[in-house]
């Protein structure tokens, strides 16, 4: 069974979301790092770049295959976590603490009306 935080938000290409303040937090879920198994490799995207809702911003390599990242909502990037280039298996022992990816700042109030809690992810990943 997966780890799926109450508190969090998640999509249906298995990023969760964490709401503080006008920033987000941004990781993959624990379901998502059990497919890839070991990661190998994080590609974030660069301090500053807006991002779109649902664009493309970055990959995560395992020993099994890539996968691209996708920011959830729009914003600007504030910050990466630069930790998990030297030390990319943080996101498979802690992907909801020290396997976050980087944060986004927003300008308006952020819509999550199209995000998942964790019953109805765990309801997408066939673990209700």
């Amino acid at each position: 069974m997966s780890n799926i935080p109450d508190h969090l938000k998640y999509t249906a290409s298995h990023e969760w979301i964490r709401i503080e303040g006008d920033t987000a937090v941004i990781g993959v879920t624990d379901h998502a790092q059990a497919e890839l198994t070991d990661i190998v490799y994080v590609e974030l995207p660069e301090v500053g770049r807006t991002l779109a809702a649902g664009e493309g911003c970055g990959v995560v390599e395992s020993v099994k295959t890539a996968s691209d990242l996708y920011a959830p909502i729009a914003g600007e990037i504030t910050e990466i976590n630069s930790a998990l280039e030297d030390a990319p298996e943080q996101v498979n022992e802690s992907p909801y603490d020290n396997g976050w990816f980087f944060k986004l700042k927003f300008s308006s109030d952020p819509d999550l009306s199209g995000m998942l809690d964790a019953a109805g992810y765990a309801s997408q990943i066939g673990e209700s």
